[in-house]
């Protein structure tokens, strides 16, 4: 058979090169162990045409093969995750290459909008199966580490109000607001009068009943609007885990946009993910195609470096700049355990291949952030020259 030399030369390269624990049961009942005592993984392999998927692996060819069926997986998913990495990483030594070169996308109010709606608006009932009862789907802080997924999140608003030092009565502009969890913390517990902005129809649906529920009305308002179409001035403004879909041509229109939205002794928050690979190389070992392709269209990660740089350009001065990397691992680990948990109903409420995407895609990202693929940063800025006056002078009035 044509497969038959090449799969016994890639099985003896993996127990030779790793020795990890995962079998191999083939379609003709054959089963192959490629290390260990005791598999931990098992790949079924249900023709020879699945074959190449898993010969020359990718995190990319591996992701894809899983999602269309080509191979099946069982085992624990970060055990998965971690045998997935492992054969990606060794089939690179071989390509010498870690990604492909980073190609900027276009960015129109149409592809952001059709991305948008693609990403999340799965359903409200989806993601609430596995995010916190308020619906933040952003990086938690864990001030101590122990705190469960609800805490987190509380801290992380609450953090981030502190950091831009927000007072009853001011204005605060919240940029892909989502499912309004920023608007509803500080209209709430901090007195200020809130607009958030979404391009998600199913958000600021979700997000306005709740508004309701809390009694909030004379407070918040969720518009269904792109951030170039804003306009008027505030005291505050946040950026949540949204400018991640700007796209690198676009960051100076974006941060121009977002000095002249901000008041003259404004504060701004943006809070967003972040690529380690200073030269704009897409994730490792073809993860970043698989994220492109199947989780995040149009979706683009600058480097911090990047990021403060376009800052000074559109003349907003960076003040804070703070790393919440782990605490991302730790999100989106107790994600990935909210979905395994609640695999059964979350399989009634989307199709398989979404279901596979939405599996594999949180266990992966928690694997990134943990070995620093990618980082969150907070960076807290406002009008150059102007931005630190309204501030004290040290930064303990951020916990207090």
């Amino acid at each position: 058979m044509w497969w038959q030399k090449k799969l016994d030369r890639w099985v003896d390269h993996v127990r030779k090169q790793l020795g990890i624990p995962l079998r191999l049961t083939l379609w003709n009942g054959d089963q192959l162990d490629l290390g260990g005592n005791k598999p931990e993984v098992t790949i079924h392999v249900p023709r020879p045409a699945s074959l190449p998927y898993l010969l020359i692996p990718s995190l990319d060819s591996l992701g894809r093969a899983y999602i269309e069926g080509k191979l099946e997986v069982e085992g624990r998913l970060q055990a998965i995750v971690q045998i997935a990495n492992q054969l990606a990483e060794l089939a690179s030594r071989r390509r010498t290459r870690l990604g492909k070169l980073f190609i900027p996308r276009s960015h129109s109010r149409a592809q952001d909008a059709r991305a948008i709606a693609y990403h999340y608006d799965v359903s409200n009932e989806f993601y609430a199966a596995f995010l916190d009862p308020a619906m933040v789907y952003s990086c938690g802080y864990f001030e101590h580490g122990d705190e469960d997924l609800t805490t987190a999140q509380e801290k992380k608003i609450d953090h981030i109000l502190n950091k831009i030092s927000i007072k009853p009565g001011q204005t605060l502009l919240d940029i892909g607001c989502g499912w309004g969890g920023v608007s509803d913390r500080a209209a709430q517990r901090y007195g200020a009068q809130c607009m958030g902005v979404t391009l998600s129809a199913q958000q600021q649906a979700w997000a306005n009943e709740r508004i309701k529920l809390l009694g909030l009305q004379d407070q918040i308002r969720i518009q269904l609007l792109d951030y170039r179409d804003v306009h008027g001035q505030y005291d505050r403004i946040t950026s949540v885990g949204m400018f991640e879909h700007v796209g690198l041509k676009n960051l100076p229109t974006y941060f121009r946009k977002l000095n002249e939205l901000l008041a003259v002794d404004g504060l701004m928050m943006n809070h967003g993910i972040c690529t380690t690979n200073t030269d704009h190389r897409t994730a490792r070992y073809g993860a970043g195609e698989f994220i492109s392709q199947y989780v995040f269209p149009q979706g683009e990660l600058p480097h911090i470096g990047s990021v403060l740089r376009a800052m000074q350009d559109g003349s907003l001065e960076t003040i804070d700049v703070e790393n919440l990397r782990r605490h991302y691992a730790r999100t989106c680990t107790l994600w990935a355990d909210n979905f395994e948990r609640n695999d059964a109903l979350i399989r009634t409420l989307v199709d398989n291949k979404t279901y596979r995407i939405w599996r594999i895609y949180l266990a992966g990202c928690a694997h990134a952030f943990e070995h620093d693929w990618v980082a969150l940063y907070q960076v807290l800025c406002g009008k150059a020259g102007r931005a630190s006056n309204v501030l004290p002078w040290s930064r303990r009035y951020m916990y207090a």
